[in-house]
């Protein structure tokens, strides 16, 4: 390493990093999860009839929380799988590029500039690159995670009354069989890939301008004992890039999902009654038919709420692990630099 090669964490501590964030958010955000879960089994739900309806039944709290650990295996495993494997076709990309700019006798970055003066520690690629990792990854941790995925849905509804992982998987396969743990896979893929692939262009656009903003303002407040600081030594604090982190998720999770949620609202449906809407088209004609346009909207302001919060917590803990874990690394190989 000691030819200036920036030291890269292992895809197991990524998958680590995407765990331990996927599972704190599940665990967190559960509750509105649940509510946006209800409020799209059916278009005469409403959000504020729904909270009602739960606190004033008995144990509200536990009411608010079911499915907490179908979700927290869904989304924690769903997680560490989706950032894990998103690192691995980053970090692909972005030596696929380092060599085709290298035979092209171009720069040594993936997109210029200094890694300093960004919020992020993942590789920057282009608009189209952000858009198709995000996206295949998505695919592939959603389909791998879809049985959990249809077991937590309904959990989280009222029109199963499961008690059990174990009985719920029963139950499933003996009405359905296997195909049962894949409902709704069509709407949830065509949802996902989008989602994720817009959620990670708009997610490093928005870091990449915030950062510069940051990296102006920065360079306006000269440091009195060095005096006024410039571009190339800029280097954003911990909590800086955790807040532009923050920030960014937020903003990538509202656009990426107002987009994508009719195809939210149909899966939906297809988990919890599949017999009655049967695939997506079907589905997609009989809430249009039955309930209006609006019915594909079903949820969107609690679903912006949850997927904001989500999303914007896990990206932030998940970057902040690995930001952590490069720098004790990069520190070390320094000191033994050092002895050398």
């Amino acid at each position: 390493m000691s030819n200036g090669e920036k030291p890269r964490s292992s895809s197991y501590f990524h998958f680590f990093a995407g765990l331990s964030s996927g599972m704190l958010s599940a665990v967190l955000l559960q509750p509105a999860d649940l509510l946006k879960t209800r409020v799209q089994q059916s278009h005469q739900n409403t959000l504020l009839a729904t909270i009602k309806s739960i606190a004033s039944g008995p144990n509200p709290v536990r009411t608010f929380w079911r499915g907490t650990l179908p979700s927290t295996l869904r989304t924690g495993c769903g997680s560490a799988l989706y950032f894990s494997g998103l690192n691995a076709l980053r970090q692909r990309v972005a030596r696929a590029s380092l060599v085709a700019r290298a035979r092209a006798g171009g720069a040594g970055g993936v997109d210029g500039g200094s890694q300093s003066s960004h919020s992020s520690t993942l590789p920057r690629l282009s608009n189209t690159a952000n858009l198709a990792t995000g996206a295949v990854a998505r695919t592939w941790a959603g389909f791998l995670m879809m049985p959990i995925t249809v077991i937590k849905v309904r959990y989280e509804s009222n029109l199963y009354a499961y008690t059990s992982l174990y009985g719920a998987s029963k139950n499933i396969f003996m009405r359905e069989g296997l195909r049962g743990f894949f409902a709704g896979f069509g709407a949830t893929a065509v949802r996902d890939a989008p989602y994720a692939g817009l959620y990670v262009l708009f997610y490093e656009q928005s870091k990449k301008r915030l950062s510069k903003l940051a990296t102006r303002i920065e360079e306006s407040s000269p440091n009195i004992s060095t005096g006024p600081t410039t571009n190339a030594n800029v280097k954003l604090s911990s909590s800086t890039a955790a807040g532009i982190n923050f920030l960014s998720g937020l903003v990538a999770a509202g656009l990426g999902t107002t987009i994508t949620n009719p195809f939210d609202a149909i899966k939906t449906r297809l988990q919890l009654m599949p017999g009655k809407y049967g695939n997506m088209v079907q589905a997609a004609k009989m809430m249009l038919r039955d309930e209006g346009f609006a019915s594909l909207f079903d949820g969107l302001g609690i679903r912006i709420a949850r997927k904001a919060m989500s999303s914007a917590l896990a990206w932030t803990v998940y970057e902040e692990l690995v930001r952590r874990a490069e720098g004790r690394w990069r520190d070390a190989l320094e000191k033994e630099e050092e002895k050398c």
